[in-house]
């Protein structure tokens, strides 16, 4: 029982340690252009998670060329990321999170 409980737990710490953070890949990638709830070179993401769904805020960072005009922009100068499905997920998700956020 007690190696059971054991391996349970390690299981479940290697798991979690695997999950990739929003807040880095923000870090790693966007910080730069954007900020969480202030205007930056790029808008914050309290704008974006106000008006998009975590398919377009994924859409858009895949491919931002082929999608600024669906969005309405005049133009796109967001860099295309290449992220894996992992950071392309977490980074979403924490776009998402500042929804309703100043």
């Amino acid at each position: 029982m007690k190696k059971t409980v054991l391996l349970s737990l390690l299981l479940t710490t290697l798991l979690f340690a695997n999950k990739t953070s929003g807040e880095k890949v923000f870090r790693d990638y966007c910080w730069g252009c954007h900020h969480q709830t202030a205007m930056a070179f790029g808008p914050p993401f309290s704008s974006i998670a106000a008006k998009r769904s975590k398919a377009e805020i994924m859409a858009y960072i895949i491919s931002p060329k082929s999608m600024y005009k669906k969005f309405g922009y005049k133009r796109s100068v967001m860099t295309q990321l290449q992220l894996s499905n992992d950071e392309l997920d977490a980074i979403s998700d924490y776009i998402l999170s500042y929804k309703g956020k100043k």
